[in-house]
């Protein structure tokens, strides 16, 4: 049976070893790559461009809710991605499909309901644990800012990462080696984008997108 690659990103090491243990039980070879933070998960969706899944924390050090997931998806666009969250309502898992991912697996599910779903995501199908849902954002308000926030870059949703994170300009330019003047330029792409006249406005959208949602 072929060989799998799949990358597990939480910051927490229990979790981690939680769903490594899950993912060795599986049948076939799986190659496990571990990731602590959202710039290890990035580089090791970098370097193992072969990977046929990852599994993701909403809330890690260097992103922000939902910002993860946005930028991983844009720029690995072919890579499924499957959410792995302690906030498992059912709006929280609409959006996360909604945003590209290719699965919802609560932090609570036993490891046969966690195997099942990755085994569904290398499948080709959606591991939606929400039964008869439509699929659909019911806040019409959201669902134009989601349309909107899928419009940004990859280094564009970054940035509006690093904004939530109440990070200056300058700060970010050195995180992501870049100059401030690039930075800048990102910030006012990012606000014209989402409709916004400042970056705390910005901030304060991406927060509607967040509230409520923990690690």
């Amino acid at each position: 049976m072929a060989e799998h690659t799949i990358i597990i990103a939480d910051d927490h090491p229990l979790f981690r070893g939680a769903l490594r243990q899950a993912v060795s039980g599986m049948e076939g070879t799986q190659r496990i790559i571990e990731a602590g933070t959202f710039d290890e998960a990035r580089k090791a969706a970098i370097s193992h461009a072969d990977t046929d899944v990852m599994l993701l924390d909403l809330a890690m050090p260097g992103i922000s809710g939902f910002s993860g997931l946005m930028a991983l998806r844009a720029e690995f666009c072919s890579l499924p991605i499957i959410i792995c969250s302690a906030t498992d309502d059912a709006t929280t898992i609409r959006r996360a499909l909604e945003l590209g991912a290719s699965g919802f697996i609560s932090k609570s599910a036993g490891i046969d309901d966690i195997r099942n779903s990755i085994q569904t995501v290398l499948n080709g199908d959606i591991a939606n644990p929400i039964a008869d849902d439509s699929g659909l954002e019911q806040d019409a308000e959201l669902a134009d800012l989601m349309a909107r926030l899928k419009t940004l870059t990859p280094q564009q949703n970054r940035v509006l990462g690093m904004l939530c994170e109440g990070l200056l300009n300058k700060q970010i330019a050195y995180a992501l080696s870049v100059s401030e003047a690039t930075i800048k330029a990102h910030v006012s792409a990012i606000l014209l984008k989402l409709r916004v006249d400042s970056r705390t406005q910005a901030v304060i959208q991406l927060g509607r997108l967040n509230m409520s949602m923990v690690a």
